[in-house]
């Protein structure tokens, strides 16, 4: 499957040589070389992998890493920086990054940490079930469940569910849903979204259950808990 993976660095020879060797591998990647750029891409697409320089410019990248996990991002986020030292590390790692990778490194490294991180965003195959409180699904078998109840599901409603399931507590925009479970945009008119999250609400409920599919006003919905 092909990933999407930003890249945010200061440096223009380092992001193109990793962006030269991400699509190498099969991977679609997006390059930015300040915070700004960096921040307002990892907010508007989802993002299987985030390469991040903390020490790029404008919103730093500690601030960018602090700022996606209190917006619910659960994307992983690999710090790639010319500090080695134990604090440094720490403070990446405190702000929410999952590994840290010191400049100058070898490339091969860089792409094995890249695979790791990618292998465990995704499970690997244990990654086939997931979970949000009590509902679950199988992505191999397409099982979807509600505590005991099973649940039957169209194509594009199983689509629209693991969306959000593979994105808990995350706000998801109409344009993201668009683009991935529709692949387009169809425009503001549409209501195709309302009426999707409608139905699933109608299966997901249908025996009283709390609401998970909560609506964020003005901005899309999101997968969370009451």
């Amino acid at each position: 499957m092909e990933e999407r993976i930003l890249v945010i660095d200061r440096d223009q020879k380092t992001l193109d040589s990793i962006r030269r060797e991400l699509v190498v591998q099969g991977h679609d990647v997006a390059v930015a070389a300040n915070g700004e750029d960096g921040l307002a891409r990892a907010r508007s697409t989802l993002y299987d992998l985030v390469i991040l320089d903390p020490e790029v410019p404008g919103v730093g990248g500690l601030e960018i890493c602090r700022r996606l996990r209190y917006e619910g991002q659960a994307v992983p986020i690999l710090m790639l920086s010319s500090r080695s030292g134990l604090a440094e590390r720490i403070a990446g790692l405190d702000a929410g990054a999952d590994d840290y990778l010191v400049k100058p490194f070898a490339m091969e490294e860089l792409l094995a940490r890249s695979r790791a991180l990618l292998r465990r965003y995704r499970g690997g195959f244990e990654g086939l079930a997931l979970r949000m409180g009590d509902l679950f699904m199988n992505t191999a078998t397409r099982e979807v469940r509600r505590g005991s109840q099973s649940l039957s599901l169209t194509a594009r409603e199983f689509a629209l569910l693991e969306l959000f399931l593979r994105h808990p507590r995350q706000v998801l925009t109409r344009e993201i849903i668009y683009e991935h479970v529709w692949g387009f945009d169809m425009g503001g008119e549409s209501n195709i979204i309302e009426v999707y999250v409608r139905h699933l609400r109608a299966k997901l409920e249908a025996r009283g259950e709390s609401r998970l599919l909560q609506t964020v006003r003005g901005v899309g919905y999101v997968l969370r808990e009451s």
